[in-house]
């Protein structure tokens, strides 16, 4: 998680600075799709691995009689390498049709030479910029869902946990271990929170043609 955060960061800087001091040079073959495929990488692995993090928080911790949730708490340590993988993988596979949409834009705002022309590739970028919303959003959205219910998990299970020992005044390791992960899912929460709010505000403000904002949400973010 540390070091898709950190990357993530990296690379949005690298591609910052670049449009600001090498404007032209995004503009090169596949550089601007290759920057936007790696950041878009980072940023699906860092939402993806924060929202098994919770997860495994949420069945490593929280305490509840189902039976599938049994299993679940004890096939969990097998399971987290696997999860990571598929976060990856998941991570991967959106970069790639990033990519694609990129190239496409890029393309069709490099093909039009008169004014129908023009309106000619504005349709189909206009599409593929709502195909790659509906595409963000739709990750932002179901790792967001993971992080929600591992919160309402635990908050749920950590009130269950508190009224059968209210008559117990020792302190209770098991507690304290409901209250420091609610710490580390509600962190979490947070930062979720501000993410998908910044997305929405990003999206308003892209369609207004309002790069100065854009770009104060964006170093806001970082």
């Amino acid at each position: 998680l540390g070091c898709s955060r950190v990357w993530y960061l990296c690379f949005t800087w690298i591609s910052h600075f670049l449009s600001k001091i090498y404007p032209k040079y995004l503009y090169l073959h596949h550089i601007l799709q290759l920057l936007a495929t790696i950041q878009t990488f980072f940023k699906y692995s860092n939402l993806w691995v924060s929202a098994c993090l919770c997860g495994f928080y949420c069945i490593k911790i929280a305490n509840f009689r189902n039976s599938y949730f049994i299993y679940l708490k004890v096939k969990i340590d097998r399971m987290v390498p696997w999860l990571l993988l598929g976060s990856e993988i998941l991570a991967l596979a959106i970069s790639i049709v990033i990519y694609d949409l990129t190239e496409t834009v890029q393309n069709s705002n490099h093909t039009f030479t008169s004014q129908e022309n023009f309106w000619e590739a504005r349709i189909p970028m206009n599409k593929h910029f709502f195909s790659s919303i509906f595409l963000a959003g739709f990750g932002y959205a179901a790792s967001f869902m993971v992080v929600i219910f591992a919160a309402v998990s635990l908050l749920f299970s950590l009130w269950r946990h508190k009224r059968t020992m209210q008559t117990n005044s020792m302190k209770d390791l098991s507690m304290d271990a409901h209250i420091r992960a609610m710490k580390s899912v509600l962190s979490f929460l947070v930062m979720y929170s501000i993410n998908f709010l910044c997305l929405v505000l990003t999206i308003i403000y892209a369609m207004k043609e309002e790069n100065t904002m854009t770009l104060v949400i964006s170093i806001y973010l970082c």
